[in-house]
């Protein structure tokens, strides 16, 4: 439905204020407390908002965005209890919503934009919103704005649809005023909207403009700058069984059932993310609802012909984003999937990111997307890394650094420079994969002779000469709005991130490998290494060296801890087989697990199962919930191992073990 012009408040609908002070969301849910902007200042709000708390993992089970109104916020816990009882927020007569900084942090579920949709919210309020949170919001209908215009409405003003469509590229401004992405797409087929003209003249352009250039539908200018709005042609995408029952619900929705997808050759589905659900036992009241998205999938493939990564005796081939870049992800390419950590394709000199499912459903049906061109900001690495710190370790510094401040939202992170010859593939996509955590657009890596010998080993239909012409690099003169950072890889040391957010990154004492300042002496109970970004072959040779130093002077995994070990793929299983990995971890005491997603969305073995548990993992992002209830610590793989034999959060150094 179109939204009125000028917008105003519906007389007798509330507005809800997602304080720091859990009371007053509670009474505000009971009624017992009406709230203004006069009586909040925005400090009060909640910043950070994560999709995991507005719609987590149990909640997505569901597919029908009027099932996931039900449980909207069910995350939101606190000692325990949740802030909002089933139906609370539906029940509520709410139509808009209030929180603070960064919206929608996390991960790119557009559940939650749709449980919040359903339960009758029509404008979310913020200071700032995450990219994809932000896009799955124009998608599905519901404005956006910030507190000052919510002050405007709540004094009953009519507020121009101007104010809401402020600061959004034309094409997006046209998507909002049509009140979202299929409302637009219709209008577009019917000839009541056009798109607006491509007129940026030939300019310097930097790795993700130039992918996009490259990719341009129809007639118009050849080269773009932030701020165009263009549509442009799709290498290819892939969902997953969390999210591809919706994608088939919008495409029904809009297409009929016999809608047909535009190229099924170039699109995907996996069965990653809850091979392991069952087996976690919170997620086991789930089964029958997890084994409904699974059917869901498997129709879907049928119905469409993508190509099909299932599982297979209960195996899967692997975690999505790890089985793309080994498979199908190329230099320069543009790849858009149903999910936030799709930017790792960025290790492999492409431009990837993640979208929502009516996007992606949009896309598969026509192998187009409709987008805004971002700013970009560089870094420039030189040196190289000290013994026993990892690409995570530069993440998590950049995370604490840069992205704490804002300064990588919405935006292309590029990584090039001369110390990028010594970061592998493996680490470079770990540095790609978490352009998430920093709430930027994606994650691109230069490309060179590294992209070239390791894309050719794993493609034998692609010559070394083939890779070499794709490749992407920026042009001299290029800009960047983010500025160009220098990262001098040889100055860092390894991070542990504390639990609530990866942008609490603690650096360790160089001087002393084993401590990590202001940390304290923190002890585990579960240590995790696997994930996509986290269970790649690099990732599984640190566990090896520090393990095989472990087991040589005499340590194993400490009593009271438990180690899991995720494969990313089969194929990285099969290296670890090929190397004697598997005897290494199965001496250290390590408990070793297929291909897969698990703890780090909940629903696999190393979810932590009470509040006092401490966990520290090689995982992404430990927002509170996210793994379990208990308290989560982020770090590099060999940190996390090393921790595992020392019982207590330490660094690792090579030669640091002692004999027990």
């Amino acid at each position: 439905m179109r939204p009125s012009d000028p917008v105003r408040l519906t007389p007798g609908k509330r507005v809800l204020f997602l304080t720091k002070d859990p009371e007053q969301i509670r009474a505000q849910l009971a009624g017992t407390l009406r709230l203004t902007m006069d009586d909040v200042r925005v400090e009060d709000l909640l910043d950070d908002v994560n999709t995991d708390a507005m719609t987590p993992a149990w909640v997505c089970f569901r597919h029908r965005p009027e099932d996931l109104a039900l449980d909207a916020y069910a995350g939101l816990v606190v000692a325990g209890k949740r802030l909002f009882p089933t139906r609370a927020l539906m029940d509520g007569n709410f139509e808009v919503i209030v929180s603070g900084l960064r919206k929608g942090t996390g991960s790119s579920r557009e559940t939650a934009v749709q449980a919040e949709k359903w339960s009758g919210i029509r404008i979310a309020v913020a200071a700032s919103f995450a990219p994809i949170h932000a896009r799955n919001n124009v998608n599905q209908g519901v404005l956006m704005a910030d507190h000052a215009v919510l002050g405007r409405l709540q004094r009953g003003e009519a507020v121009p649809l101007a104010e809401f469509t402020k600061g959004w590229d034309p094409l997006t401004q046209l998507m909002i005023r049509e009140g979202g992405l299929f409302p637009f797409v219709k209008a577009l087929r019917a000839g009541k909207v056009t798109l607006p003209p491509r007129e940026t003249p030939p300019r310097p352009m930097n790795m993700a403009e130039k992918i996009y250039a490259a990719h341009l539908e129809g007639p118009g200018a050849r080269h773009v700058k932030p701020g165009d709005s263009i549509v442009v042609r799709v290498d290819g995408g892939y969902s997953h069984e969390f999210t591809t029952a919706q994608v088939d619900y919008f495409l029904t929705q809009e297409y009929g059932e016999g809608y047909r997808v535009a190229n099924p050759s170039k699109f995907a589905v996996f069965e990653d993310h809850l091979i392991y659900a069952t087996g976690v036992p919170r997620m086991a009241p789930f089964a029958d609802q997890i084994e409904t998205l699974r059917r869901l999938q498997r129709e879907f493939q049928r119905k469409t012909g993508v190509r099909d990564y299932s599982a297979r005796d209960g195996v899967s081939p692997g975690i999505c984003h790890q089985v793309a870049r080994e498979q199908f992800i190329e230099p320069g390419d543009l790849i858009l999937a149903t999910d936030s950590h799709t930017c790792m394709g960025g290790g492999s000199n492409a431009l990837a990111y993640g979208v929502g499912a009516a996007e992606y459903a949009e896309i598969v049906h026509s192998g187009l997307a409709f987008t805004e061109v971002p700013e970009a900001i560089r870094f420039e690495l030189f040196g190289r890394l000290a013994p026993g710190v990892m690409a995570k370790d530069v993440i998590l510094h950049i995370l604490a650094t840069y992205a704490k401040r804002q300064d990588t939202l919405d935006r292309v992170m590029e990584f090039g420079g001369p110390g990028l010859a010594s970061l592998s593939m493996d680490e470079r996509a770990t540095l790609a994969n978490m352009a998430t955590e920093c709430t930027a657009k994606a994650g691109v890596v230069e490309g060179d002779e590294v992209t070239v010998a390791w894309i050719a080993a794993h493609r034998k239909d692609l010559t070394p000469d083939a890779i070499r012409r794709k490749l992407v690099r920026p042009d001299p003169g290029a800009q960047y709005a983010g500025g160009v950072h220098r990262i001098d890889l040889g100055a860092i040391v390894p991070m542990v991130a504390t639990p609530g957010d990866p942008d609490r990154g603690i650096p360790s004492d160089p001087t002393n490998g084993a401590d990590v300042a202001d940390l304290g002496d923190v002890a585990i109970d579960i240590a995790y290494g696997g994930s996509c970004t986290a269970g790649k072959a690099d990732d599984v040779d640190a566990y090896a060296a520090v393990f095989a130093e472990a087991l040589a002077a005499g340590r194993r995994v400490a009593p009271g801890v438990r180690f899991f070990l995720q494969f990313g793929s089969e194929e990285v299983e099969a290296y670890a087989r090929e190397k004697g990995y598997l005897d290494v971890f199965e001496k250290v005491g390590a408990e070793v697990i297929h291909p897969g997603c698990g703890a780090c969305i909940g629903c696999g073995p190393g979810v932590s199962e009470r509040e006092d548990q401490v966990t520290v993992s090689a995982i992404n992002r430990n927002f509170k919930g996210r793994s379990g209830p208990g308290k989560l610590y982020l770090a590099s793989p060999a940190t996390v191992a090393a921790s595992a034999v020392e019982g207590r959060i330490r660094a690792w150094r090579p030669g640091a073990f002692r004999r027990a």
